[in-house]
């Protein structure tokens, strides 16, 4: 196939700088796997703004198209687990990173990293979701799988609430019968934060206290915690017994300073969640889910869109820290 299409493209000048354009690139151009898709939607991710800034530790070779989520319908395969017209997403692995990603109207793909749309889910809500939500769902998976202790009444809190994934998991939680609070920033996000699903929502240094002891007053069994560093180690010492932390961003830094106390004398777990590697099985189980019981009542809420044209104006405010909620990406 020799179609052609628009995608956005990263390039490294002479002088070392990125920029960012969209150009016209041909099905041609793209790696040899078993699965080409036509790509409807997309979504911005903290990591596409990464690469799209020629961030080496998320992409080593430019030119590049960014894009970590996808969904779309297959226009080619040579896997006979997929044919021309399935509805397909993909989520996760290598895509967006080091192999061409949803930023592009085609992308082509190994068939192991495709997973049928769901019955329940249209492409447009799959990539509403995204990876965002697929990543709140691990972890909200991981918190239900391993907490034990109910004596909080279920309190859940996100950290990082107003971003993609905090959203999501604050719908997630509160799905799930938890009672949610919301740590943030931006309390003039309140009103937000409390209509998807916020029981309480509360200023993050709120979170972080004055004390150094190595445990804290007990104020929540279970945790999605969002940005890493000081907040991470905060959350620990305040979590009850058995509670669970699931962990999966590191804003606030890579390294975690804190005590084994949290984890031998409260026995809490501290769950790390990596949604690009998720086993297919659990993969699966999820986005079923997601598609079902766990489907967020609250995406048109969280989600608002653009186009390839307005993608860049949206990746300079996520990296800006000015994104609320996710931004869907549209093709069609």
């Amino acid at each position: 196939m020799s179609q052609k299409f628009n995608a956005l493209v990263v390039e490294q000048t002479k002088d070392g700088s990125f920029n960012r354009n969209i150009k016209e690139r041909s099905v041609e151009e793209l790696p040899k796997n078993e699965v080409l898709i036509k790509v409807h939607y997309s979504a911005l991710n903290y990591k596409d703004a990464l690469s799209a800034t020629g961030n080496q530790g998320v992409t080593k070779n430019y030119p590049h198209t960014p894009g970590i989520d996808a969904s779309g319908v297959v226009a080619e395969s040579s896997n006979p687990r997929f044919s021309t017209g399935d509805s397909v997403l993909v989520t996760g692995y290598d895509l967006g990173m080091n192999t061409s990603g949803g930023f592009g109207e085609y992308i082509r793909v190994p068939a192991d990293w495709i997973v049928p749309l769901p019955q329940g889910l249209t492409l447009r809500q799959s990539m509403m979701i995204g990876t965002a939500g697929f990543t709140a769902a691990y972890g909200v998976y991981q918190i239900i799988e391993n907490s034990i202790d109910s004596s909080h009444e279920n309190k859940a809190l996100v950290t990082g609430a107003t971003g993609g994934v905090g959203s999501l998991a604050i719908s997630l939680l509160a799905l799930n019968n938890y009672e949610v609070i919301a740590a943030t920033g931006k309390m003039n996000r309140k009103e937000y934060l409390q209509q998807i699903g916020a029981a309480e929502v509360i200023h993050r240094d709120n979170v972080y206290g004055s004390s150094d002891k190595s445990l804290l007053s007990r104020r929540w069994n279970a945790s999605l915690e969002t940005v890493g560093g000081k907040m991470l180690d905060a959350v620990i010492r305040q979590t009850s017994q058995n509670g669970t932390v699931a962990c999966c961003g590191n804003i606030l830094g890579g390294e975690l300073h804190t005590s084994v106390y949290p984890f031998i004398l409260r026995g809490v777990n501290l769950m790390g969640i990596n949604s690009a590697t998720c086993p297919p099985v659990i993969r699966e189980k999820l986005w079923k889910l997601l598609a079902e019981e766990w489907k967020p009542d609250s995406l048109e809420t969280i989600c608002r869109k653009c186009n390839l044209e307005e993608l860049n104006k949206e990746i300079d405010k996520i990296l800006e820290g000015g994104q609320v909620g996710k931004v869907l990406v549209v093709h069609q």
